[in-house]
């Protein structure tokens, strides 16, 4: 899988919920700038909204209005604007329905304050943590609010329209846009808020504004990553190739996505380029070790756990007892594939492991304990790694690809509520019903291998 793109939305998205960017997003852009990675916006606000994100974060370029209208940091490349006639219908039937209605001008919102207050940093972090069955009576009150100190001017919104308008903002709850979509069937309707839909041309989308950009920069859809959490990043979240939903996003979007992260308030961002590889998922006062396989499992210890051991500590004997339970589980699966499946020889060989886990027994206890409890683990540790290492190169096997291929299937251990699961007892990641089905090593690790003998082969030919 090649990455070309990341697009980020960003109420919901980029911004947590207290409207910043968190540190490990602004790192991960980073990163993916390092990496020859362009990263863009894609979102329903206006430009003027967007340039700010696009000058601080050193972004490439960003989709605004919904697909309305497309901009670099220095160069607007695409504009569509909408129907005179289209705008005065639709001021009108909300005049009519005493519904307030903003204008998207290349500088922003005009024409409603209820939606100046709604779209400002206050009102969505009100918005954020509002349970959605208020919806309707905050908004009825927040009418009522705004009107005893001005009503909405429909000759402002007349005035506002002689501009250039990309997107209409209308108030009104989730279950009137089938009304207002029978109402105006060459609109489109889409939806970044609990409180007002966005009405755009039919013909455009986020993800139609992607498509623009990769006609122009050189990517193909297939080769973009995007992330949302709003009914308006469906469409765009299972059109390209990767599409993440955050973990605070609606369960109908994370049904359409191609993966689900944590939410905007738990590095969700981070979390999933590192699931994917584009980046290391970096901390404050976090190590980088030289060994990248190292920095892989670290990823995903942070992915699942949130969290790592950054300054060195011994295990307790019951945690290093499960630990060293999982790496028994493994040498068993070794020893029955050695065994070809003979249920005898199978039985043999676990007696054979069991008179082996005997004598190490004795010979530990007779050993003169010098070392502390953190030398001895690490010790016993690196004799791990160094046979391991040592038995693939007595199988003739280069591990590395397959080392990707194993980290790639764990990074897959994240259940469909954007979460890891953990045995209680050993706080093993478990696996979600549909691993084996979409991530399971083996069919990929027969590949490589076969690859591996191939190459061999040729080489001996020379």
């Amino acid at each position: 899988m090649t990455i070309k793109a990341v697009f980020f939305d960003i109420d919901g998205t980029l911004l947590n919920d207290r409207k910043n960017v968190q540190k490990t997003t602004q790192k991960a852009i980073q990163q993916l700038k390092k990496q020859g990675i362009m990263v863009g916006l894609a979102t329903g606000r206006g430009p003027g909204f967007v340039q700010p994100f696009l000058e601080n974060f050193g972004l490439d370029f960003a989709v605004a209005y919904n697909g309305q209208y497309i901009l670099t940091r220095d160069k607007v490349l695409y504009q569509n604007q909408l129907p005179k006639s289209m705008i005065y219908k639709i001021i009108r039937y909300a005049s009519d329905k005493k519904r307030e209605v903003s204008l998207g001008t290349a500088s922003g919102l005009a024409g409603s304050r209820i939606i100046d207050m709604g779209t400002s940093q206050f009102g969505q972090v009100v918005s954020s943590i509002v349970p959605k069955s208020w919806v309707k009576t905050v908004e009825g009150s927040f009418k009522h609010l705004v009107r005893r100190v001005k009503p909405q001017s429909f000759s402002n919104l007349v005035t506002i329209m002689r501009e250039p308008i990309y997107q209409i903002v209308l108030v009104a709850s989730a279950d009137e846009t089938s009304k207002i979509q029978e109402k105006f069937p060459h609109i489109k309707i889409t939806r970044s808020s609990p409180y007002s839909l966005d009405l755009i041309s039919v013909d455009q989308s986020k993800i139609k504004g992607i498509e623009r950009l990769g006609q122009m920069f050189g990517f193909e859809l297939s080769e973009v990553m995007a992330f949302g959490d709003s009914d308006n990043d469906l469409e765009m979240l299972s059109g390209v190739g990767v599409g993440v939903a955050m973990g605070n996003a609606e369960a109908v979007v994370k049904s359409g996505a191609h993966f689900t992260t944590a939410s905007n308030n738990h590095d969700g961002i981070s979390k999933a380029l590192a699931h994917y590889g584009l980046i290391h998922f970096d901390v404050e006062k976090s190590f980088k070790s030289r060994d990248e396989n190292f920095n892989k499992v670290k990823d995903f210890h942070r992915l699942m756990d949130g969290d790592t051991i950054e300054t060195p500590r011994s295990y307790a004997l019951t945690e290093a007892g499960h630990r060293a339970d999982f790496k028994v589980e493994e040498i068993v699966e070794f020893l029955y594939a050695a065994s070809k499946g003979d249920k005898q020889q199978f039985t043999q060989s676990l007696l054979n492991l069991h008179g082996a886990i005997d004598k190490a027994a004795s010979k530990a206890q007779d050993k003169k304990r010098t070392e502390s409890p953190l030398v001895g683990q690490v010790d016993a540790l690196a004799d791990l790694l160094y046979f391991t290492y040592g038995s693939f190169v007595l199988m003739g096997v280069d591990p590395e690809p397959i080392f990707e291929t194993v980290h790639e299937a764990n990074m897959g251990k994240i259940f469909p509520d954007g979460k890891a699961h953990f045995d209680p007892v050993t706080h093993k990641v478990q696996k979600p019903d549909d691993w084996e089905e979409r991530y399971a090593p083996e069919s990929a690790i027969k590949k490589e291998l076969d690859k591996q003998l191939q190459k061999s082969l040729q080489r001996l030919e020379k």
